[in-house]
Formats: C-alpha cells, sequence, structure tokens
C-alpha cells in the first residue's frame, strides 16, 4: 500500500466502477480529448490516489516555479525532498521507507513531473530510478539500510555515472577504471571522467560504473562525497543548455578517488548493472513523455481556440490545425496504453528489454514529432518561453536522446526480430 503521506494528500478515490463517470451521460459514454481511450478506467485505486497526488503537488508546487527556473539554470534541491514527504520517490521499490507502489503508479508520477517539465523529471528519475533502483536491484543489504530511506526521502541525493566524454552510446568502452587502493587497505581507488550527470553538482553519493583494473570487467561503486578528500572529486556542472535547463547536470572527474569494498556491489558486473538500472528509467521515461505530449496539446488547444485569425474564426475552426491536434492526441493515446501494458507486464515479471526499448523509443519520438507540429499552431509566438511548447520542444529531443538514442533502440528491436547484431 502507498504510505499514508499520498493517502492525506490525495483526492477522495471512487470505486472503479464510478472512475468513468467522466465519460458517461445520459445518452451513454462520451469522448474526452484528455483521455481518449479512458485509460483511467485501467487503473487501479491505489493507482488513480497516486497519480492524483502527484498531479497536484506538481501543478501547485512546480508549475509555478518552471518558468523562472528554465531561464536561470537554477534547480532547487528541496524539490526532491518535497517529493520524498509525498513518498514520490523510489514508490515502487518495497520496504527500506519506500511505497510498494506498482510500476504503472511510479510512471504515472513521472507523467504528472513531465507535464510540467522534462527536467524536473530527469531529477527525479535519476534518484528514484537509477540510484535508488539500482541499490535495491543490486546491493548488499548493508547498502540497502544505509543509503536506501535517506534517499527515499530526499535527504541524501544521488546522481548515476556511465556515460564518458569519449563513449556515449558505447559505454563497454569505458576507460574510467578501479584498481585496488595504494595506501588504504580494503579501498579502490577510482580515476576517469563521467560527463551529462544529471545531479552530479548536488549529489551526496554517486552511483560510479568503472572497469576493475585486474579483470577489466565493470563493476558498480558507491562514491560518497564526504569521504572523497579534496581533489579526488570533482563535480562542475554544465552550464548554458539548450534544453533540460530546469534540471541540474554536470561531470564527474574521479582522480583516485578513496572507495570501500563495502560500497561496491557485490555480484553484479559487466553492463548487466547498468543496463538494468536504466530500464526502469526509460520506462519511466516512455510515461514521462506522454505528459510533455499532453501539456503541449492542452497549450495548442487552448491557443486554437482563443487566438482568431481571417474573418474572426478561431484557428481551430480551420481543417490543419485539428487534424495536427487529432495526431498529437492519437499518439499520446497510444503511447499512454502501451506503456501501461509494459508496466503491468514488468510487474509480473514477463517483461523484457526489448519492451522497454520499443515503447521508449516510440514514445520519446511520437511526443518530440508531435510537439515540433503542435509548435506550428502558435506562429511566431511559439518563440516565447511564456507559451511553454518551446520549452516542451527542447526538452523532448534531449529524453529521444539520453538513455539510449532512438536509432539504439531501433538496433536492440532489429537484433531481436532477426537475429542479427548490427552494432559491430
Amino acid at each position: 500500500m502507498f504510505r499514508s503521506a499520498v493517502r492525506v494528500c490525495a483526492r477522495p478515490v471512487l470505486p472503479l466502477q464510478q472512475a468513468s463517470r467522466h465519460f458517461a451521460s445520459a445518452t451513454g459514454p462520451q469522448f474526452s480529448w484528455e483521455d481518449p481511450l479512458n485509460t483511467k478506467s485501467l487503473l487501479t485505486e491505489d493507482e488513480i490516489a497516486i497519480a492524483e497526488t502527484a498531479e497536484r503537488y506538481c501543478q501547485e508546487r512546480l508549475q509555478p516555479r518552471v518558468l523562472e527556473a528554465y531561464r536561470n539554470e537554477d534547480y532547487d534541491p528541496k524539490i526532491l525532498e518535497e517529493m520524498g514527504e509525498l513518498g514520490l520517490l523510489g514508490a515502487n521499490l518495497e520496504g527500506y521507507g519506500c511505497a510498494g507502489a506498482s510500476t504503472v503508479a511510479a510512471g504515472l508520477i513521472t507523467r504528472a513531473v513531465e507535464r510540467v517539465d522534462s527536467g524536473y523529471r530527469s531529477g527525479m528519475s535519476v534518484q528514484s530510478s537509477l540510484v535508488m533502483g539500482g541499490i535495491h536491484e543490486h546491493g548488499t543489504e548493508e547498502q540497502k539500510e544505509k543509503f536506501l530511506p535517506e534517499l527515499a526521502k530526499g535527504k541524501l541525493l544521488g546522481a548515476f555515472g556511465l556515460t564518458e566524454p569519449n563513449h556515449g552510446s558505447d559505454p563497454g568502452s569505458m576507460e574510467t577504471v578501479a584498481k585496488p587502493h595504494p595506501t588504504k587497505k580494503g579501498y579502490y581507488s577510482l580515476s576517469g571522467s563521467k560527463t551529462w550527470i544529471t545531479n552530479s553538482p548536488i549529489a551526496d553519493v554517486l552511483m560510479v560504473w568503472a572497469k576493475l583494473q585486474e579483470t577489466g570487467k565493470i563493476r558498480g561503486f558507491l562514491v560518497e562525497r564526504k569521504d572523497c578528500p579534496p581533489g579526488t572529486l570533482e563535480t562542475p556542472a554544465i552550464k548554458n543548455k539548450t534544453a533540460l535547463r530546469a534540471s541540474i547536470t554536470g561531470m564527474i572527474h574521479l582522480d583516485g578517488a578513496p572507495v570501500p569494498e563495502a560500497n561496491m556491489f557485490p555480484h553484479v558486473e559487466g553492463l548487466t548493472g547498468p543496463f538494468s538500472c536504466l530500464n526502469s528509467a526509460r520506462y519511466g521515461i516512455s510515461m514521462g513523455v506522454m505528459g510533455a505530449l499532453e501539456d503541449s496539446i492542452s497549450r495548442a488547444r487552448t491557443y486554437a481556440l482563443e487566438r482568431r485569425q481571417f474573418k474572426g474564426n478561431p484557428l481551430a475552426k480551420y481543417q490543419l490545425i485539428q487534424k495536427k491536434l487529432a495526431d498529437a492526441v492519437t499518439d499520446a493515446a497510444y503511447g499512454t496504453v502501451a506503456s501501461i501494458q509494459v508496466g503491468r507486464l514488468k510487474d509480473e515479471g514477463n517483461a523484457v528489454p526489448e519492451m522497454i526499448s520499443l515503447v521508449k523509443r516510440q514514445n520519446c519520438d511520437a511526443a518530440l514529432r508531435n510537439a515540433r507540429i503542435l509548435q506550428e499552431i502558435f506562429g511566431g509566438n511559439a518563440t516565447s518561453d511564456e507559451y511553454g511548447i518551446g520549452r516542451h520542444v527542447a526538452n523532448l529531443f534531449v529524453t529521444q536522446t539520453y538513455e539510449g538514442q532512438s536509432d539504439i533502440h531501433s538496433l536492440i528491436l532489429g537484433r531481436a526480430i532477426t537475429g542479427v547484431q548490427a552494432f559491430v
């Protein structure tokens, strides 16, 4: 059950048989442009309550901040603490102060956050899926008890270090190395660089993937900032971004950073570890980008109804405008249903990575494509950040690129379809 903090904030929830009241009338069900396939009817009462809590928090607490945060590249770390107070971090994890909700519920949270901004969702996803999820899946009991409760509260902030300056989509060629520490027994010494790391400048614990010098195998390490002497760990911010400006992004520079053996994941090796973390995050992205697309639809629809051109007609009267909206609404509906289905299979233990590649690729591509087209409805006004649509378009380009660029996911799917490896 989702913990009581969420229950307090949630609106009253009706039984599922009453959940479709929005669609009913004296003449039968009615079409809703906001939920055209009635996906709400696919959700449990708990999932509806969680979604409503997340939506309320995001609209009341995040939406008023986002414009200035985007303009100034100003991310407030207290956002993660606020999310932690509501039980929104690591929501689908069991125990250790986590809510134990469904995978679908966690996806609905990302959709609510990304409806405001992809950058806010990125900061949350790194904390919840990559760092917390990785520790929960691969960590020792001691690691879980040490890190997860504080991460769940947002009192401890995390970052995930895989991507390197010279190896974006090719993590197997990473150069970051771990070797026995020359002076501290029971410690490893980590050296190397990671880049485009969300949360790194503010992170207390950094999950860094490095090759063991002795074996060449990739292993995961939990690097604690407080235990790194000056000069061994630096996390400079990457400024002047053109997207995800409401999140904080940086690098990780390691130069002999000491990490105790107790902070290394004991069993997982190779790319299995980071990829399992990425699969969880990719699922969240697949649902999250539907939130960004839905907000783009809402903004474009409102603008088309209010903006009058050519003999005083609203833009919404014209066929090209209606087609743009119809295409976007259709893709948002299909993408949401697909993500719910994959989430259900994931909880049943019946999902495979290719399913997540499919929905991550398809939904990111569809969200970006449609947001770009909806942007045309605004004409020159789309360039004003006050209309919000340009911010979504810029952000969605990044969602299509990170955690597996769409072309990479097409090769993953192609390999599954043909049995032939196209990467090399």
